[in-house]
Protein backbone atom coordinates (compact mmCIF):
# COMPACT_ATOMS: atom_id res chain seq x y z
CA UNK A 1 0.00 0.00 0.00
CA UNK A 2 1.31 3.45 -1.08
CA UNK A 3 0.66 6.63 1.01
CA UNK A 4 1.48 10.39 0.18
CA UNK A 5 0.81 12.94 2.85
CA UNK A 6 1.34 16.16 1.29
CA UNK A 7 1.79 18.92 4.15
CA UNK A 8 3.94 21.70 4.42
CA UNK A 9 4.26 21.53 8.14
CA UNK A 10 7.39 18.99 9.11
CA UNK A 11 5.70 18.45 12.40
CA UNK A 12 2.53 17.09 11.16
CA UNK A 13 3.37 15.14 8.04
CA UNK A 14 6.44 13.31 9.79
CA UNK A 15 4.12 12.90 12.90
CA UNK A 16 1.87 10.74 10.64
CA UNK A 17 3.93 9.06 9.00
CA UNK A 18 5.21 7.54 11.84
CA UNK A 19 1.53 6.85 13.21
CA UNK A 20 0.73 5.13 9.94
CA UNK A 21 3.64 3.09 9.85
CA UNK A 22 3.69 2.13 13.84
CA UNK A 23 0.43 -0.17 12.79
CA UNK A 24 0.97 -0.78 9.44
CA UNK A 25 5.23 -1.41 8.80
CA UNK A 26 4.81 -2.60 5.47
CA UNK A 27 3.05 0.08 4.40
CA UNK A 28 5.19 2.85 1.69
CA UNK A 29 4.62 6.48 3.31
CA UNK A 30 5.47 9.03 1.04
CA UNK A 31 5.76 12.52 2.12
CA UNK A 32 5.80 15.94 0.09
CA UNK A 33 6.41 19.71 1.61
CA UNK A 34 4.31 21.18 -1.26
CA UNK A 35 2.38 20.39 -4.26
CA UNK A 36 5.10 20.20 -6.73
CA UNK A 37 7.10 17.59 -4.77
CA UNK A 38 3.33 15.54 -4.53
CA UNK A 39 2.55 15.46 -8.12
CA UNK A 40 6.25 14.14 -8.82
CA UNK A 41 5.87 11.71 -6.11
CA UNK A 42 2.46 10.52 -7.68
CA UNK A 43 3.83 10.20 -11.17
CA UNK A 44 6.61 8.30 -10.07
CA UNK A 45 4.77 5.94 -7.51
CA UNK A 46 1.45 3.97 -8.04
CA UNK A 47 -0.19 6.14 -5.27
CA UNK A 48 -3.38 4.69 -3.58
CA UNK A 49 -3.95 7.26 -0.38
CA UNK A 50 -3.26 10.96 -0.21
CA UNK A 51 -3.89 13.30 2.72
CA UNK A 52 -3.18 16.59 2.00
CA UNK A 53 -3.31 19.89 3.77
CA UNK A 54 -5.46 22.69 2.68
CA UNK A 55 -3.04 25.56 3.06
CA UNK A 56 0.18 24.29 0.65
CA UNK A 57 2.68 26.41 -0.59
CA UNK A 58 1.12 27.37 -4.57
CA UNK A 59 -1.56 25.45 -5.22
CA UNK A 60 -3.80 24.64 -2.34
CA UNK A 61 -4.71 20.93 -1.15
CA UNK A 62 -8.22 21.27 -2.67
CA UNK A 63 -7.17 22.91 -5.85
CA UNK A 64 -4.70 20.01 -6.06
CA UNK A 65 -7.34 17.50 -5.46
CA UNK A 66 -9.34 18.78 -8.09
CA UNK A 67 -7.17 18.66 -11.24
CA UNK A 68 -5.75 15.22 -10.05
CA UNK A 69 -8.81 12.74 -9.68
CA UNK A 70 -8.91 12.61 -13.15
CA UNK A 71 -5.70 11.55 -14.31
CA UNK A 72 -5.63 9.63 -10.60
CA UNK A 73 -9.25 8.54 -10.13
CA UNK A 74 -8.58 5.24 -8.02
CA UNK A 75 -6.49 7.44 -5.26
CA UNK A 76 -8.59 8.12 -2.40
CA UNK A 77 -8.53 11.23 -0.49
CA UNK A 78 -8.55 12.62 3.05
CA UNK A 79 -8.01 16.21 3.22
CA UNK A 80 -6.31 17.53 6.94
CA UNK A 81 -6.65 21.29 7.73
CA UNK A 82 -6.35 23.43 10.67
CA UNK A 83 -9.33 25.18 9.57
CA UNK A 84 -13.44 23.74 10.53
CA UNK A 85 -14.96 26.26 8.51
CA UNK A 86 -18.00 23.90 7.09
CA UNK A 87 -17.14 25.63 3.19
CA UNK A 88 -14.03 23.62 2.86
CA UNK A 89 -15.59 20.80 4.34
CA UNK A 90 -18.51 20.91 2.00
CA UNK A 91 -16.07 21.32 -1.17
CA UNK A 92 -13.64 19.06 0.04
CA UNK A 93 -16.48 16.38 0.07
CA UNK A 94 -17.85 17.57 -3.27
CA UNK A 95 -14.26 16.59 -4.87
CA UNK A 96 -15.02 12.93 -3.42
CA UNK A 97 -12.53 13.34 -0.24
CA UNK A 98 -13.30 10.37 2.09
CA UNK A 99 -13.16 12.54 5.34
CA UNK A 100 -12.38 15.99 6.47
CA UNK A 101 -9.81 16.00 9.50
CA UNK A 102 -8.83 18.46 11.70
CA UNK A 103 -5.27 19.46 13.11
CA UNK A 104 -4.43 18.07 15.40
CA UNK A 105 -5.23 15.08 13.85
CA UNK A 106 -6.32 11.87 16.68
CA UNK A 107 -4.38 8.80 16.20
CA UNK A 108 -7.07 6.53 16.73
CA UNK A 109 -9.45 8.44 14.30
CA UNK A 110 -6.65 8.32 11.53
CA UNK A 111 -5.83 4.90 12.20
CA UNK A 112 -9.79 4.42 11.57
CA UNK A 113 -9.84 5.69 7.87
CA UNK A 114 -6.60 3.83 6.72
CA UNK A 115 -7.73 0.81 8.19
CA UNK A 116 -11.29 1.36 6.03
CA UNK A 117 -9.64 2.67 3.25
CA UNK A 118 -7.59 -0.30 2.96
CA UNK A 119 -10.21 -2.29 3.28
CA UNK A 120 -11.95 -0.49 0.15
CA UNK A 121 -8.70 -0.62 -2.08
CA UNK A 122 -7.98 -4.49 -1.80
CA UNK A 123 -11.77 -5.42 -2.53
CA UNK A 124 -11.45 -3.32 -6.09
CA UNK A 125 -7.52 -3.81 -6.40
CA UNK A 126 -8.11 -5.96 -9.46
CA UNK A 127 -10.29 -4.29 -11.08
CA UNK A 128 -7.96 -0.76 -10.54
CA UNK A 129 -5.27 -2.46 -11.46
CA UNK A 130 -6.57 -4.16 -14.95
CA UNK A 131 -8.60 -0.84 -15.94
CA UNK A 132 -5.73 0.89 -15.22
CA UNK A 133 -3.46 -0.91 -17.58
CA UNK A 134 -5.45 -0.91 -20.09
CA UNK A 135 -5.96 2.97 -19.92
CA UNK A 136 -2.43 3.58 -19.60
CA UNK A 137 -1.69 1.38 -22.61
CA UNK A 138 -4.41 3.19 -24.94
CA UNK A 139 -3.03 6.96 -23.68
CA UNK A 140 0.39 6.03 -24.36
CA UNK A 141 -0.22 4.57 -27.88
CA UNK A 142 -2.53 7.33 -28.79
CA UNK A 143 0.01 9.94 -27.49
CA UNK A 144 2.87 8.56 -28.99
CA UNK A 145 1.35 8.02 -32.04
CA UNK A 146 -0.14 11.51 -32.55
CA UNK A 147 3.04 13.48 -31.23
CA UNK A 148 4.96 11.52 -34.30
CA UNK A 149 2.39 12.72 -36.10
CA UNK A 150 2.70 16.44 -34.91
CA UNK A 151 6.29 16.58 -35.48
CA UNK A 152 6.29 15.47 -38.78
CA UNK A 153 7.78 11.74 -38.38
CA UNK A 154 6.95 8.54 -40.74
CA UNK A 155 4.18 6.73 -38.96
CA UNK A 156 5.04 3.51 -40.92
CA UNK A 157 2.32 1.06 -40.89
CA UNK A 158 0.84 2.42 -37.75
CA UNK A 159 -2.94 2.68 -38.24
CA UNK A 160 -4.62 6.01 -37.39
CA UNK A 161 -8.23 5.08 -38.90
CA UNK A 162 -9.80 5.40 -35.45
CA UNK A 163 -8.25 8.84 -34.82
CA UNK A 164 -9.41 10.08 -38.28
CA UNK A 165 -12.64 8.33 -37.95
CA UNK A 166 -12.99 10.07 -34.03
CA UNK A 167 -11.89 13.07 -35.10
CA UNK A 168 -13.46 14.62 -38.90
CA UNK A 169 -13.10 18.13 -37.71
CA UNK A 170 -11.21 19.34 -34.97
CA UNK A 171 -9.10 22.13 -33.49
CA UNK A 172 -5.54 21.86 -32.44
CA UNK A 173 -4.81 24.13 -29.53
CA UNK A 174 -0.94 24.88 -28.66
CA UNK A 175 0.26 26.34 -25.20
CA UNK A 176 3.94 27.09 -24.71
CA UNK A 177 5.18 28.04 -21.77
CA UNK A 178 8.21 30.52 -20.86
CA UNK A 179 10.04 28.83 -18.39
CA UNK A 180 13.39 29.60 -18.57
CA UNK A 181 15.81 26.55 -16.72
CA UNK A 182 12.78 25.92 -14.37
CA UNK A 183 11.29 22.63 -13.73
CA UNK A 184 8.26 22.69 -15.07
CA UNK A 185 6.65 19.23 -14.12
CA UNK A 186 3.67 20.45 -12.52
CA UNK A 187 3.07 23.38 -14.87
CA UNK A 188 2.78 20.29 -17.93
CA UNK A 189 0.23 18.02 -14.99
CA UNK A 190 -1.79 21.18 -14.17
CA UNK A 191 -2.38 21.81 -18.06
CA UNK A 192 -2.63 18.38 -19.27
CA UNK A 193 -5.61 18.04 -16.53
CA UNK A 194 -7.06 21.41 -16.67
CA UNK A 195 -7.61 21.00 -20.62
CA UNK A 196 -8.21 17.34 -20.36
CA UNK A 197 -11.62 18.57 -18.20
CA UNK A 198 -12.39 21.28 -20.96
CA UNK A 199 -12.09 19.17 -23.55
CA UNK A 200 -14.58 16.30 -22.31
CA UNK A 201 -17.18 18.51 -21.20
CA UNK A 202 -17.16 20.33 -24.71
CA UNK A 203 -16.64 17.54 -26.96
CA UNK A 204 -13.86 14.78 -27.42
CA UNK A 205 -9.89 14.71 -27.69
CA UNK A 206 -7.11 14.65 -25.71
CA UNK A 207 -3.53 16.54 -24.90
CA UNK A 208 0.33 15.49 -24.91
CA UNK A 209 3.17 16.82 -23.57
CA UNK A 210 4.84 17.85 -27.46
CA UNK A 211 8.22 19.48 -25.76
CA UNK A 212 9.64 20.84 -22.15
CA UNK A 213 7.89 23.95 -22.70
CA UNK A 214 4.71 23.03 -25.39
CA UNK A 215 1.50 20.94 -24.88
CA UNK A 216 -0.42 19.96 -28.06
CA UNK A 217 -4.37 19.72 -27.79
CA UNK A 218 -6.59 18.33 -30.68
CA UNK A 219 -10.37 18.87 -29.68
CA UNK A 220 -13.64 17.78 -31.84
CA UNK A 221 -16.58 20.39 -30.27
CA UNK A 222 -20.13 18.99 -29.89
CA UNK A 223 -22.91 20.94 -31.58
CA UNK A 224 -23.57 23.31 -28.81
CA UNK A 225 -20.49 23.77 -27.46
CA UNK A 226 -18.35 27.26 -28.54
CA UNK A 227 -14.56 27.21 -29.20
CA UNK A 228 -14.54 30.75 -27.61
CA UNK A 229 -15.74 29.75 -24.28
CA UNK A 230 -13.09 26.73 -23.88
CA UNK A 231 -10.77 29.02 -24.65
CA UNK A 232 -12.21 32.09 -22.20
CA UNK A 233 -12.57 28.69 -19.32
CA UNK A 234 -9.06 27.24 -20.17
CA UNK A 235 -7.21 30.71 -19.79
CA UNK A 236 -9.03 31.95 -16.58
CA UNK A 237 -8.28 28.38 -14.94
CA UNK A 238 -4.64 28.03 -15.87
CA UNK A 239 -4.16 31.99 -14.96
CA UNK A 240 -5.51 30.88 -11.52
CA UNK A 241 -2.80 27.68 -11.31
CA UNK A 242 0.08 28.20 -13.36
CA UNK A 243 2.93 30.21 -11.67
CA UNK A 244 4.81 30.64 -15.09
CA UNK A 245 3.94 32.80 -18.05
CA UNK A 246 2.21 31.07 -20.96
CA UNK A 247 0.69 31.51 -24.04
CA UNK A 248 -2.17 29.61 -25.97
CA UNK A 249 -3.19 29.92 -29.58
CA UNK A 250 -5.24 27.80 -31.64
CA UNK A 251 -6.11 26.83 -35.17
CA UNK A 252 -9.10 27.16 -37.29
CA UNK A 253 -11.20 24.14 -38.09
CA UNK A 254 -10.03 21.61 -39.69
CA UNK A 255 -10.62 18.37 -41.39
CA UNK A 256 -7.67 16.64 -42.24
CA UNK A 257 -6.04 14.59 -39.58
CA UNK A 258 -2.67 14.34 -42.09
CA UNK A 259 -2.74 18.32 -42.03
CA UNK A 260 -1.43 18.21 -38.59
CA UNK A 261 2.14 18.53 -39.11
CA UNK A 262 1.64 21.91 -40.95
CA UNK A 263 -0.85 23.13 -38.61
CA UNK A 264 1.74 22.94 -35.99
CA UNK A 265 4.73 24.49 -37.56
CA UNK A 266 2.18 27.81 -38.20
CA UNK A 267 0.87 27.42 -34.75
CA UNK A 268 4.79 27.59 -33.28
CA UNK A 269 5.75 30.49 -36.06
CA UNK A 270 2.96 32.13 -34.62
CA UNK A 271 3.50 32.21 -30.80
CA UNK A 272 6.94 32.43 -31.26
CA UNK A 273 7.14 35.45 -33.34
CA UNK A 274 5.09 37.14 -30.34
CA UNK A 275 7.38 35.98 -27.68
CA UNK A 276 9.95 37.83 -29.91
CA UNK A 277 8.79 40.47 -31.41
CA UNK A 278 5.64 42.41 -30.32
CA UNK A 279 6.35 44.76 -32.42
CA UNK A 280 4.48 44.59 -36.01
CA UNK A 281 7.27 44.87 -38.36
CA UNK A 282 6.41 45.31 -42.20
CA UNK A 283 5.81 41.66 -43.20
CA UNK A 284 3.63 38.31 -41.68
CA UNK A 285 2.12 40.48 -38.90
CA UNK A 286 1.02 43.09 -41.11
CA UNK A 287 0.24 41.09 -44.02
CA UNK A 288 -1.80 38.64 -41.42
CA UNK A 289 -4.50 42.08 -40.41
CA UNK A 290 -4.40 42.91 -43.76
CA UNK A 291 -6.39 39.75 -44.24
CA UNK A 292 -8.27 39.67 -41.04
CA UNK A 293 -9.61 43.32 -42.41
CA UNK A 294 -10.58 42.26 -45.63
CA UNK A 295 -12.71 38.77 -43.82
CA UNK A 296 -14.13 41.50 -41.77
CA UNK A 297 -15.58 43.46 -44.50
CA UNK A 298 -16.58 40.43 -46.31
CA UNK A 299 -18.66 39.00 -42.87
CA UNK A 300 -19.22 42.09 -40.28
CA UNK A 301 -22.95 40.62 -40.28
CA UNK A 302 -21.38 37.45 -38.74
CA UNK A 303 -20.65 36.85 -35.42
CA UNK A 304 -17.03 37.80 -35.06
CA UNK A 305 -15.58 37.55 -32.47
CA UNK A 306 -11.78 38.43 -31.86
CA UNK A 307 -11.01 34.73 -31.05
CA UNK A 308 -12.40 33.09 -34.87
CA UNK A 309 -10.71 36.41 -36.66
CA UNK A 310 -7.10 35.82 -34.93
CA UNK A 311 -7.92 31.64 -35.75
CA UNK A 312 -8.68 32.72 -39.38
CA UNK A 313 -5.15 34.28 -39.46
CA UNK A 314 -3.26 32.02 -37.38
CA UNK A 315 -2.49 34.15 -34.74
CA UNK A 316 -2.54 34.28 -30.83
CA UNK A 317 -5.80 36.26 -29.69
CA UNK A 318 -4.03 38.79 -27.79
CA UNK A 319 -1.12 39.17 -30.22
CA UNK A 320 -3.67 39.60 -32.59
CA UNK A 321 -5.59 42.27 -30.79
CA UNK A 322 -2.18 44.41 -30.24
CA UNK A 323 -1.67 44.17 -34.04
CA UNK A 324 -4.97 45.19 -35.32
CA UNK A 325 -5.22 48.12 -32.74
CA UNK A 326 -1.51 49.23 -33.72
CA UNK A 327 -2.38 48.87 -37.84
CA UNK A 328 -6.17 50.37 -37.52
CA UNK A 329 -6.11 52.75 -34.62
CA UNK A 330 -8.60 50.91 -32.79
CA UNK A 331 -9.93 48.05 -30.89
CA UNK A 332 -10.90 45.24 -32.79
CA UNK A 333 -14.81 45.15 -31.24
CA UNK A 334 -14.82 48.75 -31.52
CA UNK A 335 -14.05 48.34 -35.26
CA UNK A 336 -16.66 46.08 -36.46
CA UNK A 337 -18.93 47.99 -34.61
CA UNK A 338 -18.55 51.12 -36.40
CA UNK A 339 -18.30 48.93 -39.37
CA UNK A 340 -22.06 47.78 -38.44
CA UNK A 341 -23.32 50.87 -37.53
CA UNK A 342 -21.85 52.96 -40.71
CA UNK A 343 -23.32 50.17 -42.77
CA UNK A 344 -26.49 50.62 -41.62
CA UNK A 345 -26.49 54.16 -41.71
CA UNK A 346 -26.34 53.35 -45.49
CA UNK A 347 -29.22 50.83 -45.23
CA UNK A 348 -31.52 53.52 -43.62
CA UNK A 349 -30.61 56.02 -46.16
CA UNK A 350 -31.25 53.76 -49.73
CA UNK A 351 -33.28 51.11 -48.81
CA UNK A 352 -37.21 51.30 -47.62
CA UNK A 353 -35.91 47.55 -44.93
CA UNK A 354 -37.32 48.24 -41.58
CA UNK A 355 -35.71 49.05 -38.69
CA UNK A 356 -35.38 45.29 -37.72
CA UNK A 357 -34.76 44.16 -40.75
CA UNK A 358 -31.73 46.15 -40.94
CA UNK A 359 -30.20 45.63 -37.43
CA UNK A 360 -30.35 41.84 -38.34
CA UNK A 361 -28.48 42.49 -42.24
CA UNK A 362 -25.64 44.06 -40.35
CA UNK A 363 -25.23 41.11 -37.46
CA UNK A 364 -27.41 42.57 -34.34
CA UNK A 365 -30.40 39.80 -33.57
CA UNK A 366 -31.56 42.17 -31.01
CA UNK A 367 -33.09 45.08 -32.50
CA UNK A 368 -33.08 47.06 -28.97
CA UNK A 369 -28.93 46.54 -28.60
CA UNK A 370 -28.66 47.40 -32.44
CA UNK A 371 -31.19 50.73 -31.12
CA UNK A 372 -28.50 51.64 -28.36
CA UNK A 373 -25.68 51.02 -30.23
CA UNK A 374 -26.58 53.70 -32.55
CA UNK A 375 -28.03 56.01 -30.67
CA UNK A 376 -24.48 55.97 -28.51
CA UNK A 377 -22.99 56.43 -31.48
CA UNK A 378 -24.63 59.73 -33.74
CA UNK A 379 -26.85 60.89 -30.72
CA UNK A 380 -30.18 59.53 -32.67
CA UNK A 381 -31.98 56.43 -32.74
CA UNK A 382 -32.14 54.78 -36.27
CA UNK A 383 -36.01 55.53 -36.78
CA UNK A 384 -35.26 59.41 -35.79
CA UNK A 385 -32.48 59.14 -38.60
CA UNK A 386 -34.30 58.16 -41.18
CA UNK A 387 -36.98 60.95 -40.60
CA UNK A 388 -34.65 63.33 -39.80
CA UNK A 389 -33.37 62.37 -43.86
CA UNK A 390 -36.74 62.78 -44.78
CA UNK A 391 -36.88 65.88 -43.62
CA UNK A 392 -34.01 67.21 -45.17
CA UNK A 393 -32.41 68.32 -41.28
CA UNK A 394 -29.23 66.10 -42.57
Amino acid sequence: MNILIADDERVIREGIKRTIRSIYPDYCVHVAASTEEAVKIMEEQSIHIVLTDILMPGMNGLEFMRISKRRYPYVKWVVISAHSEFAYAQEAVRLGARDYLLKPIGKSKLLEIISNLSLEIEQDHKLIKDEDRLRSSLKYLREGVFQRLASGFNLGNLDISQLIEDHQCFYLILLQMEAGDKNIRIEHFIVENVLTELIERDGSGFVVSYDRQSLLGLITLREDARLESFLEDGRTYLKQYLKTPFQMIHSGLSYDINTVPQIVTSLREAVNSQVLDLTPAKGSGEKAIDIALQYVKEHYFEDLTLEKIASVVFLNPVYFSQLFKQKTGQGYKEYVTSLRLEQAKLLLVNSKLKVAEIAERIGYQDMRHFTQMFRKRFLVTPTEYRQQLNNGTY
